[in-house]
C-alpha cells in the first residue's frame, strides 16, 4: 500500500501528529521501561512544583526528565530497527542497541544532576 502524499502543509502537519500520536501509543504498548519514566514524570511533577524556587527551576527539573523519555523513545525505534533486519546477533547490532541504551542513561543521570543541584540551591 502506498502512503498518501500531503497535499498541502497544514495536511503535512496532521499526518505527522497521527503519526506521533501512534509512535506513543505503540511504546507505552511494548516497552516498559517508557511506561515507568511516564510515572515517574506524573509523580515528580508535583514534587518538582513544590521543590523548585522559580519557573526556571520547575522547567529545568520537568525539561530533563522528558529529555530521557525522548531519548526513550529513540531508543525504541533503533531496538525495533536493529530487531527488524534480523534475529542474530551481529557486534553492531549490539553497539546500536547499547549506544541507544547509555543515550538513556546519560539523560537519566543528568536529569539527576539536576535535581540534586536544585535540591542542593533549596536546602544546602
Amino acid at each position: 500500500m502506498k502512503p498518501r502524499t500531503p497535499r498541502n502543509e497544514w495536511q503535512r502537519l496532521q499526518y505527522a501528529t497521527r503519526n506521533s500520536l501512534k509512535g506513543y501509543q505503540r511504546v507505552w504498548q511494548d516497552e516498559a521501561a517508557f511506561r515507568f519514566q511516564t510515572l515517574v514524570l506524573v509523580v515528580a511533577t508535583p514534587v518538582a512544583f513544590w521543590l523548585a524556587q522559580s519557573w526556571l527551576q520547575f522547567g529545568l527539573l520537568l525539561a530533563f526528565w522528558i529529555a530521557a523519555m525522548a531519548a526513550e523513545l529513540g531508543n525504541s525505534a533503533i531496538e525495533a530497527t536493529v530487531d527488524r533486519i534480523g534475529p542474530e546477533m551481529h557486534e553492531l547490532s549490539g553497539k546500536a542497541k547499547d549506544a541507544g541504551s547509555a543515550m538513556v542513561m546519560t539523560l537519566m543521570m543528568l536529569a539527576g544532576l539536576i535535581w540534586i543541584l536544585v535540591i542542593l540551591d533549596r536546602f544546602g
